[in-house]
């Protein structure tokens, strides 16, 4: 290389033959130069190798383990799937009362605490009981069936303290309820609300005492008490209606809740189921 004389360098890419273990690489080159002249590489190709075809896998199967089910979720399910009375009745079709229910449901209560013969003298007689409600009658409708003498007997009563019909239902609401309904029948005749709501015993007591009552509609806890009391006198009365057909909310009768069962049981042997066996008094289910 002589003095005052340049030489350009220049770095060209090379294509490394397959196998050869390297990888694409930059060598240097001259021009301009004397003596030296270009050094060119030529690109070598190789032919393609083989290409191996790939095994191809069998599909695997995939498998869902359950979890296993712990007593708590078992709980959980059993208590979702438990039914309540009330779809069981929704599902039912209504079946009017009849006097069987009624003494069936009066031995069944007392099985557990009475005798065989005192569970026989507690069976009342059919002829006590007034035709029941087919479930086509509204109140007044039935109470003129079962009651055709109503108006006479009513001008002939005069005592105080005391009923010639009493109807039994299972809330003060329902008894307002069956008061209004029953406004074709009732016509002249007096009829005092026997609920605890918003009225004292005390106060029920006073107005029997002052006036004639011919209609008496009520719980039987708050009646109950009245003759417990002795504002109440059953001698006089005659007829004795349940309020046997209707359903709540809930689809419940009345002689379906423990509380309002165990008082009207309270109540008839307060001296209503001797006025029975006398025939002195009788029973309807509407």
């Amino acid at each position: 290389m002589g003095t005052g004389q340049h030489q350009t360098l220049f770095w060209k890419p090379v294509l490394i033959p397959e196998g050869s273990g390297g990888s694409p690489a930059l060598q240097p080159g001259a021009s301009g130069g004397e003596g030296g002249g270009d050094t060119e590489m030529t690109q070598q190709e190789t032919a393609p190798g083989p290409v191996l075809s790939k095994k191809v896998k069998p599909p695997k199967e995939c498998f869902l383990i359950q979890p296993k089910e712990t007593n708590e979720d078992a709980t959980k399910t059993r208590k979702r799937k438990k039914k309540k009375i009330t779809d069981i009745l929704a599902k039912s079709e209504p079946k009017p009362g009849t006097p069987e229910d009624l003494q069936k449901l009066m031995k069944d209560y007392y099985s557990s605490s009475r005798s065989v013969i005192e569970l026989e003298e507690l069976t009342l007689p059919d002829s006590c009981f007034l035709k029941a409600n087919d479930l086509t009658h509204s109140l007044s409708s039935y109470l003129k069936e079962v009651c055709p003498k109503w108006v006479k007997l009513r001008k002939s009563h005069s005592e105080k303290k005391s009923v010639l019909m009493l109807i039994i239902c299972g809330s003060a609401i329902r008894a307002v309820e069956l008061i209004r309904s029953m406004t074709a029948f009732k016509g002249d005749s007096k009829v005092m609300k026997l609920f605890a709501k918003h009225i004292k015993v005390q106060e029920q007591v006073k107005l029997l005492e002052k006036r004639v009552v011919h209609l008496g509609v009520g719980t039987p806890g708050r009646i109950k008490e009245l003759i417990k009391q002795g504002g109440l006198h059953l001698n006089p009365l005659k007829f004795l209606i349940f309020d046997w057909n209707w359903r709540d909310q809930k689809l419940r009768r009345m002689m379906d809740i423990p509380e309002i069962r165990k008082e009207v049981f309270e109540l008839l042997e307060m001296g209503v189921l001797s006025l029975c066996k006398t025939e002195s008094l009788k029973l309807g289910l509407f």
